[in-house]
C-alpha cells in the first residue's frame, strides 16, 4: 500500500443531495486538470483526497455538508479557463469568471458553484518550481 502525504489536508468529504450531478460536475474539472476518479460505489465516489457521498451513505449521517470553499490547482491559466468552461457545461454556475485576482501577483482563478452551492475555485498561482509533487509513504 502506498500513500502520498505532505499536504495540510489529509482528506475532505462533501455530502451532496444529487450524487450523479456532483459526479458530472467534479469529473468535468478533474478531466481537465488530470485527476482521475479514484473509485466509486453506489453512494460515493472519490478523487485524490476528496470524497463525495450521498445523503444516504453511512458516513453522511443524513444531511449534506454546509457551504464549503475548495480550490483546485492547475498548471497554467489556460487550464483554469478549460476547467471553468467544462464545469459550467456540466451544470456548474458562475461565481466569478476566470481572471486575475488581487491576492498576490500572478493569481489567476475562476469560481463556480457546484450543484449543492459549494464555492469551487480553479486556480493558477503563476510560474513556480515545486520541490516535489508529493511525498510517497509505503507500508
Amino acid at each position: 500500500m502506498k500513500l502520498y502525504r505532505g499536504r495540510l489536508i489529509d482528506h475532505i468529504q462533501l455530502v451532496v443531495r444529487d450524487l450523479g450531478a456532483s459526479k458530472r460536475f467534479y469529473s468535468a474539472i478533474f478531466d481537465v486538470i488530470g485527476i482521475p476518479i479514484g473509485g466509486e460505489a453506489e453512494d460515493y465516489f472519490w478523487a485524490d483526497e476528496l470524497f463525495v457521498s450521498s445523503i444516504e451513505s453511512k458516513a453522511a449521517a443524513g444531511s449534506p455538508t454546509g457551504r464549503t470553499h475548495l480550490a483546485f490547482q492547475t498548471k497554467d491559466r489556460a487550464m483554469v479557463d478549460r476547467a471553468y468552461a467544462a464545469a459550467i457545461a456540466a451544470g456548474g454556475k458562475d461565481n466569478g469568471a476566470p481572471g486575475e485576482r488581487p491576492y498576490h501577483p500572478g493569481y489567476y482563478a475562476g469560481f463556480l458553484l457546484d450543484p449543492d452551492g459549494n464555492n469551487i475555485e480553479v486556480v493558477f498561482h503563476g510560474a513556480a518550481n515545486k520541490s516535489s509533487e508529493a511525498i510517497e509513504i509505503t507500508f
